[in-house]
């Protein structure tokens, strides 16, 4: 009789990270949702401190967002008073989104929270471990760091 697949699958390396990533990424959630923020509200939020001021569509572009989903999320941020769009100073055509005093507040609040629930995630390692397993994700992620 043949193995059963699940023994198998569980044994990949790609289904490890997938669960690693599925828990992180829940953890991160519920940290945000106690903010009343979604992931991508963060990190459009984080985004926009990184670039601002910056052209809605560049904006979209270097997080990987669909234009229309972050129009949505852009109308949930500038309704709570965290992000302003204007006309673009290079380009009146377009919109140029930038962070308002109480985005930046909330930005700082959200960055506490997700790295709280990455050291609950991570807690089972010690520092050295943690480190080594950074450097190892990083080079398996095709990112550099």
């Amino acid at each position: 009789m043949a193995e059963a697949p699940l023994p198998a699958i569980r044994s990949l390396p790609s289904w490890l990270l997938g669960r690693a990533a599925a828990r992180g990424r829940a953890l991160v959630a519920d940290a945000l949702a106690a903010e009343g923020l979604k992931m991508w509200h963060h990190v459009v939020l984080s985004a926009v401190r990184d670039l601002e001021p910056v052209a809605q569509a560049d904006l979209g572009r270097s997080v990987g967002l669909d234009p229309k989903d972050l129009v949505g999320v852009l109308n949930d941020l500038q309704s709570a008073g965290s992000v302003v769009r204007e006309p673009d100073a290079n380009d009146r055509r377009k919109n140029a989104v930038s962070l308002t005093p109480e985005g930046a507040r909330l930005l700082r609040r959200c960055e506490k929270a997700a790295r709280a629930a990455n050291e609950e995630l991570l807690a089972p390692l010690s520092e050295a471990e943690r480190d080594q397993f950074m450097g190892l994700l990083i080079r398996i992620s095709g990112t550099d760091g």
